[in-house]
């Protein structure tokens, strides 16, 4: 007997659920105008500081039909992305942001390929999409009913949060459409002043140029007057969602401290790129290029270690000497900011301008 599309839609939700899916929502496969000239906006007034990444390609990416032809549901899914309670990182260790830790992602799309290939034996065509630049995930999961848009610009689970990832499996099945969530934020503003660079400009915009889980991920150096507020970091940046009230007292229920959640600033400017992509090349790594995870650990090296460890200032000469100007005009920074400038005593930049600004930088703070 054929199924009815909410005999169909009650099926999706139970499966997902069985899946590892913590939410299942269903919603239409209109497109997204709205979506698509607020985007355009952002980037033509340079929010997006140069991330491909959702500003890449609006026209597609806010219109279903590009991904399947004939496109009339959306399938919307959550995975939670557990977020436990964190011991503060010591000298010389990194902190990885808690989407980064594990391949969430790959959880997600198991769950969401168990929805397309139901679908797809009922007879209906089904694609699955996540974690890409084919369709706009968060404005998808508000309008199926996940959650609201939060003033962090993440999308806010219902008492949960913001600590999950988002995918969708994009069908010519006719479903019905989930309740929409109401706005739970009203007037907390604590993301908002709890971003430690003032990259939330508003309630649910965001300035990537000032986004430290953007900037350690961009090409080119980090703009100086970032990199100490960077921290311990080396991916990823989750201040705006540890502030966040929704979902606390369930975060705090189950939290543990995770060991896979820093890393040894020493073995990431030790290793070789191959170890490196090894253990990190499932992340948005800018030219798939291992030197800006070096660049990253040397800021970070430079705001948690101590300049009086022969170990520290072992790796502050090697990179001192790099051929690499990048690493080498942040090593300077790094060295400088551990107060140990007498290792750029006799440094010439030799042409290099970006060590030699950042040797100049150094100056000037010396001479002020």
């Amino acid at each position: 007997m054929e199924l009815t599309a909410n005999q169909l839609a009650t099926e999706l939700v139970d499966l997902g659920r069985s899946a590892g899916l913590d939410a299942v929502g269903m919603a239409d496969a209109r497109p997204f105008p709205e979506v698509r000239a607020e985007l355009e906006r952002r980037r033509a007034a340079g929010l997006s500081g140069g991330m491909q990444f959702t500003y890449r390609n609006p026209e597609r990416s806010t219109d279903p039909s590009r991904i399947l032809e004939g496109a009339r549901s959306l399938v919307v899914a959550a995975r939670r992305t557990p977020a436990p309670r964190l011991a503060d990182v010591g000298a010389g260790r990194l902190r990885i942001a808690a989407y980064a830790r594990h391949d969430h992602y790959a959880d997600l799309r198991r769950g969401l390929s168990c929805l397309a290939d139901h679908l797809q034996a009922d007879g209906w065509a089904a694609r699955v999409v996540a974690d890409d630049n084919a369709l706009v995930d968060r404005a998808a999961a508000v309008r199926a009913g996940i959650g609201w848009w939060g003033h962090n610009a993440n999308v806010l689970l219902p008492g949960r949060g913001s600590w999950f990832v988002l995918g969708a499996v994009v069908t010519d099945a006719p479903l019905p459409t989930s309740e929409p969530v109401d706005d739970g934020c009203g007037t907390c503003r604590r993301c908002l002043d709890g971003c430690p660079t003032g990259a939330i400009v508003e309630p649910g915009v965001v300035d990537a140029r000032r986004c430290l889980a953007w900037l350690v991920q961009a090409p080119g150096s980090i703009p100086r007057e970032f990199r100490a507020a960077l921290g311990g970091r080396l991916y990823g940046c989750d201040d705006c969602q540890e502030v966040c009230p929704v979902g606390r007292s369930d975060r705090m229920a189950d939290g543990t401290d995770d060991p896979s959640a820093d890393v040894e600033a020493a073995w990431v400017l030790r290793a070789k790129d191959d170890e490196l992509m090894d253990r990190f090349g499932r992340w948005y790594i800018a030219d798939r290029d291992p030197t800006y995870l070096r660049r990253n650990a040397l800021v970070a090296l430079g705001n948690t270690a101590t300049g009086e460890d022969r170990a520290v200032v072992g790796l502050l000469e090697v990179y001192l000497a790099s051929d690499d100007s990048i690493l080498r005009s942040h090593a300077v920074w790094a060295a400088d900011r551990l107060g140990r400038p007498d290792l750029l005593d006799g440094l010439d930049a030799g042409g290099d301008l970006l060590v030699a600004e950042e040797l100049a930088a150094v100056r000037d703070r010396v001479e002020a």
